[in-house]
């Protein structure tokens, strides 16, 4: 069996056991146990199952990763979403940018090449990026802050999102289930994405791959509620299946498509 099969494999018995060990991955696959150690290090690597006293498990989904451990994750591939992502957004555009390491990447990306926006954002650290450009309108939403992260939470934040109808959402997430489930960990986080979900125009979704089939605890709706999914590699099958038969765009990052440099239009500011 090729390497990618056995991944998906490997993941589909530990969702269905719970907890399998190497020397069962080894006796089906007929293969070292080397191969199996590499492919749990692989998978656990990118956030789709835990390796664990000889074995692997379910990812835990009660609790994300440190804030410096997401940050320095996967780094160059989430800049390189980001600048996939930005050149859909025009100049002169009104949006919403969410919590989370990768719409900060589409932060860094927007200050870089694009001129008079209007941003709304729940996350400090958007904001401190965004502060460098004068021509920038940068609203910042009121609400209780995670120290943890920058995050901006809670019902006054909630109500203050509900207040505008945007050009554009950013979102990021922590996990996309086989199924199409958007999954994070904080509740409250959840409720103000979903409200920019409801408040924007087109909603983009900024993922790398290690998101897919990565598991946490609150479901905040389904992938075929957004406009566009811009990632770094090709999502499973089962993803790609729900985005084509809900017409959602997928934008992989560094494919020859994405490698066109494309012009940023004008867009008239919104009263």
């Amino acid at each position: 069996m090729k390497q990618i099969p056995r991944h998906q494999k490997i993941i589909e018995l530990v969702k269905k056991h719970g907890y399998i060990s190497t020397d069962e991955l080894v006796a089906r696959f007929h293969v070292s146990p080397q191969t199996i150690r590499r492919d749990l290090n692989e998978l656990a690597d990118e956030n789709k199952i835990r390796r664990y006293h000889g074995g692997a498990t379910v990812p835990i989904s009660s609790e994300n990763d440190s804030y410096t451990t997401r940050k320095s994750h996967n780094y160059s591939e989430k800049d390189h979403i980001a600048e996939a992502l930005v050149k859909h957004i025009p100049n002169h555009a009104t949006l919403f940018i969410d919590i989370g390491t990768t719409p900060e990447a589409v932060a860094r990306a927007l200050s870089r090449s694009h001129q008079q926006l209007r941003i709304v954002t729940n996350n400090l650290n958007v904001a401190s990026i965004l502060l460098s450009k004068p021509d920038f309108n940068v609203i910042l939403a009121g609400g209780e802050v995670r120290n943890r992260d920058g995050g901006i939470i809670g019902e006054a934040t909630l109500d203050f999102i509900q207040q505008f109808r945007l050009d554009f959402g950013i979102l990021g997430i922590s996990g996309i289930d086989f199924d199409g489930s958007l999954l994070d960990f904080d509740y409250h986080e959840v409720r103000v994405k979903q409200a920019i979900i409801e408040n924007s125009r087109s909603v983009f979704l900024a993922v790398d791959h290690s998101k897919f089939g990565r598991n946490a605890m609150v479901k905040l709706g389904n992938i075929s509620q957004i406009n566009t999914l811009f990632t770094d590699k090709q999502p499973p099958q089962e993803i790609r299946s729900i985005l084509e038969s809900n017409q959602v765009s997928l934008e992989v990052a560094g494919t020859s498509s994405q490698q066109t440099e494309q012009a940023i239009p004008d867009s008239s500011p919104l009263a």
